[in-house]
């Protein structure tokens, strides 16, 4: 199968990239990693009168750190969170989340942004976002705005840009030392979409007890989930097996997606609670090894 015509854009700088946003508006879309772009184009679920093609834009391509903030660019390959050591020193969920997603083969040519701007709720990028209280940094006519991911994501492949925005940066929290991470998700092969899946991030003080709890859950509903039911229900609680299963079960009022062909809803409500729970779970064994200097 073969795209529909359009015209290609491929600016080098934001400030043309906004440009060409702000001539075309709906009528245009972004071209980064194209693993989802160009397969929507090719069976002709997209037909965008402009394609901007943001690969030649260098400032998209960076991953600094800006005092206690990790800033990664639009562009970014996927592949570059799993091998980079300053992601993996200051937000060591991102790498361990990153090598669940597809096949390597998809990792070198995906991007960052454009995982977050596709917004698929089974992706593991929105998740892990969600998760971390990361910020989207989009750019436009009026200059640059920030987006909580938690607002960002408003439905499914929906976002807050408008037209004439360009994703341009995700800032991440640096993870404190002592939290502890962990991420589980079940697919039925190695590559496909989760089926559903848990980032989570926690705090324990010095009795062992859940200072802070911070869980994302993809692949339940028509957007990345944030589990504060089961956040609020561990906080002070220990950290034994009974507690976080308990917690975990708080997720299940959140699983809206229906039967499909791969799963039943009543499969995902039971499978949503057991990725929680396993999170949680390598979260706080990580915790434990960080306070015990390992």
């Amino acid at each position: 199968m073969k795209p529909p015509p359009f015209t290609y854009c491929d600016p080098e700088s934001v400030g043309e990239a906004v440009a060409l946003k702000s001539e075309y508006g709906n009528d245009s879309l972004v071209l980064a990693g194209g693993q989802s772009l160009l397969p929507m184009l090719n069976m002709r679920l997209a037909r965008p009168e402009a394609l901007i093609d943001i690969n030649k834009i260098g400032d998209l391509q960076k991953i600094e750190r800006r005092a206690d903030i990790l800033e990664v660019g639009a562009g970014v390959r996927q592949y570059e969170l799993e091998d980079h050591p300053l992601v993996g020193e200051l937000v060591p969920l991102l790498p361990e989340a990153t090598g669940h997603i597809g096949h390597i083969e998809n990792r070198r040519r995906g991007t960052v942004g454009g995982s977050l701007a596709h917004a698929d709720s089974a992706a593991e990028l929105p998740c892990t976002a969600v998760a971390l209280d990361a910020t989207v940094v989009v750019h436009g006519p009026a200059g640059t705005r920030t987006i909580a991911a938690q607002d960002f994501f408003q439905g499914w492949m929906t976002t807050a840009l408008e037209p004439e925005e360009v994703l341009v940066a995700v800032r991440y929290p640096v993870t404190p030392w002592t939290a502890g991470h962990g991420f589980v998700e079940v697919a039925r092969r190695v590559g496909d979409l989760a089926l559903a899946g848990a980032a989570a991030v926690v705090n324990l003080d010095e009795e062992g007890r859940f200072t802070s709890v911070s869980v994302g859950v993809l692949g339940i509903s028509d957007t990345t989930v944030r589990a504060f039911a089961v956040e609020s229900a561990l906080i002070g609680e220990a950290p034994t097996e009974e507690n976080i299963a308990r917690a975990a079960e708080e997720i299940v009022p959140s699983v809206t997606s229906g039967d499909d062909l791969h799963a039943t809803r009543a499969y995902r409500r039971h499978l949503a609670s057991v990725v929680v729970s396993r999170a949680i779970t390598a979260a706080v064994a990580r915790a434990h090894e960080r306070s015990n200097g390992k």
